[in-house]
């Protein structure tokens, strides 16, 4: 299993971090499921670091990283250029993590002045119906997977320091299951939000 850190001895001829992305994000978003758990391997540990700046604690940031990724998988139809998804992410990390620290009284941990200018400092109550109508979408989408999908999204779909041991045993399957198991259930999300026409939104 590769170690926390270990990306950051890569051979200079490789691609960079962004080219990676749209790479995989174009798997994906064609039906690879896999190519969904590479990009959350490669993307979640600048996300996480993005996220901490904000000043917010490890389960506020947890939940950011974990918001940002399903924005993705709800919203992804919307990318028109894939060469842009790492920047989409960091910047969808930033709002959300804004949005949170503002409400958690941590606002003035933000590191980025010029990132509140660009961001509303109250929604609009057209946003706040679309946000709320999509919030609704998504959980219900949630609801139609199997339980062992859900518990699976829930605990650890997006999280960049898994416990693989005691999620394994919580959900009594395999160890070297849980990645290709967490590619699948979010390639269903995907479907379920699409078939609800999502896409567009």
């Amino acid at each position: 299993m590769t170690q926390p850190g270990a990306e950051t001895s890569v051979d200079p001829a490789e691609p960079a971090r962004w080219q990676r992305a749209a790479a995989l994000f174009v798997r994906w978003r064609d039906g690879d499921a896999r190519a969904m758990d590479d990009l959350v391997r490669l993307m979640t540990p600048p996300l996480w670091h993005i996220v901490r700046s904000y000043g917010l604690d490890h389960a506020l940031a947890q939940d950011v990283v974990q918001t940002t990724w399903l924005t993705l998988v709800r919203t992804h139809a919307t990318i028109q250029d894939p060469q842009a998804i790492s920047g989409w992410l960091a910047m969808c990390a930033r709002r959300e993590a804004w949005k949170v620290g503002k409400a958690h009284g941590r606002a003035d941990a933000v590191d980025a002045p010029a990132l509140e200018e660009k961001l509303p400092v109250e929604d609009s109550a057209e946003e706040v119906a679309v946000d709320a109508d999509r919030s609704r979408r998504l959980w219900s989408a949630l609801a139609t997977l199997d339980e062992r999908c859900r518990r699976l999204l829930r605990i650890i779909a997006f999280d960049d320091r898994p416990d693989y041991a005691r999620i394994a045993k919580d959900l009594a399957m395999p160890i070297g299951s849980i990645g290709p198991t967490r590619g699948r259930c979010l390639t269903k999300l995907r479907s379920s939000l699409d078939r609800d026409g999502w896409e567009g939104n």
